[in-house]
């Protein structure tokens, strides 16, 4: 949405005018015009039940206004000391990421490279957090990386969370390391045609510019053998998994990955590969990754499952039960210290287990539960909102109430085949801003204002009641 566009909207509130409610957080974007015009230059309230706000019923104001005093009944409303950016889910396209970082006010692009920006005053003093699903998808893997990476050299504060497909990236390359397992055997053939964008963007960089660029690679029957599971996997695996996983979960389990060898060989060959040449390019990703000297090693050795700033949690997915017994017994830090060293000891137990959980739960019936019992453990500990991606969005961001939690919902649909697949144009842009005044600002350029929302509002209105109500008549 154009900003002469976002101007003409009546809802919305023009950028400069402070007499007119524009909020102080709002950024000031720095980067090519063609870029910063596409962004809203407009703000206008994040209402709870509205169209920008939730997807279905149950969220009126006076619902949120419950649930929050619910949530500062245990303990206050505590807003992060600095300024957070949220970015979520760019999955692979490189021009949304920067432009995302433009958006947030905390970064300038200088130049037309992905790599030319630096961070702004906003940008030093403030806090970025990635929330998770870097990778698969495409365009542009390996530059969303660098353009990564270069935005940690540049002094900023940046937390990286894990993403599910950046786990089942990490998972299939550790398989492949690993003794052979019923464990994990199958995972590398699990990460599915999503991966084959990284494999041919791999392929295409360090290999196919050598003069043997299979050299040593074994036959197609031979690679198959080290990427697929045995035949006899189908068998082993549901006896081996029945203590971590149900009935239901192992049925559900087999399927897909019968679903995926059949077809993984021939989508790599649609795509230009052939297993041969698969195989050559996981062998790149096991030393990129894998290998301290690898050029992205930093990636999985800087991940986090979960980070808290004051009463926002930011995970990649959500809660459950689980995740929130052991916040309150340990604290989030506990959280993470479990997910790294599950992650290298029992890949197996923590793909299917609850941490897993916490980077692919929409809160299904498959999924572990998250319960009320859950969400007063973590409101105890003063966490009130869950920031999150996972959940694609094609209007913005959204505020969600799941399991009687605010959820702020920040996966804005950032890359471009996603989009296509979506109805939207070109890529997308934008950041969720915590902002330490305390309001919660929405940036996309699909939707065109600025979305912003104030908790407090909601617990004035409450105050204001019961004050009436508490007068004599």
């Amino acid at each position: 949405m154009a900003s002469g566009q976002a101007r003409s909207e009546t809802s919305g509130v023009n950028v400069g005018d402070e007499g007119r409610g524009v909020p102080r957080g709002f950024p000031r974007y720095k980067g090519p015009s063609w870029l910063t015009e596409a962004l809203p230059t407009t703000a206008e309230p994040w209402v709870p039940g509205g169209r920008n706000a939730q997807a279905r019923g149950g969220s009126s104001p006076a619902v949120v206004t419950r649930l929050l005093r619910r949530a500062v009944s245990h303990r206050p409303w505590a807003w992060p000391e600095r300024r957070v950016f949220f970015i979520s889910d760019p999955h692979a396209d490189a021009q949304a990421f920067v432009g995302s970082l433009v958006a947030s006010g905390g970064v300038k692009q200088t130049g037309p490279g992905l790599d030319e920006i630096r961070l702004t005053k906003r940008g030093r003093k403030g806090a970025f957090v990635i929330g998770g699903d870097c990778l698969d998808k495409g365009p542009s893997n390996l530059t969303l990386l660098r353009s990564l990476r270069r935005l940690m050299d540049s002094g900023a504060r940046v937390t990286l969370l894990a993403g599910n497909h950046d786990m089942r990236l990490l998972m299939g390359l550790m398989a492949l390391e690993h003794e052979r397992s019923p464990r994990t055997e199958h995972l590398f053939v699990r990460m599915g045609s999503k991966a084959i964008p990284l494999l041919k963007e791999v392929y295409a960089e360090y290999l196919a510019g050598k003069k043997k660029p299979l050299a040593g690679v074994p036959g197609r029957k031979g690679c198959r053998r080290r990427l697929f599971p045995d035949e006899g996997w189908f068998e082993a695996f549901p006896a081996m998994a029945r203590e971590q996983m149900s009935d239901k979960a192992i049925e559900r389990e087999l399927a897909r990955l019968r679903k995926k060898v059949a077809n993984f060989e021939a989508a790599c060959e649609k795509a230009g590969l052939t297993l041969r040449q698969v195989y050559a390019a996981s062998q790149v990703l096991c030393a990129l990754f894998l290998r301290p000297e690898g050029e992205f090693a930093w990636f999985f050795e800087a991940m986090r499952l979960a980070h808290r700033e004051g009463s926002f949690l930011f995970v990649h997915a959500g809660l459950d039960d689980s995740t929130a017994r052991l916040i309150e017994d340990e604290g989030v830090e506990a959280l993470n210290r479990r997910f790294s060293e599950q992650v290298l000891e029992d890949p197996f137990g923590f793909y299917y287990g609850p941490l897993a959980n916490t980077l692919r739960t929409k809160y299904r019936k498959v999924d572990f539960p998250l319960t009320e019992h859950g969400v007063d453990r973590v409101y105890r500990q003063g966490i009130h909102a869950v920031v999150h991606g996972h959940i694609n969005l094609t209007a913005g961001q959204r505020l969600m109430i799941r399991r009687g939690m605010l959820h702020i919902e920040g996966d804005i649909t950032l890359d471009r085949n996603s989009r296509r697949k979506e109805g939207l144009e070109g890529h997308g842009m934008g950041v969720t801003i915590i902002d330490p005044a305390g309001r919660v600002i929405g940036i996309s350029n699909d939707y065109p204002h600025a979305k912003v929302f104030e908790p407090e509002r909601y617990l004035e209105r409450r105050r204001a009641a019961t004050q009436k109500k508490a007068r004599p008549s």
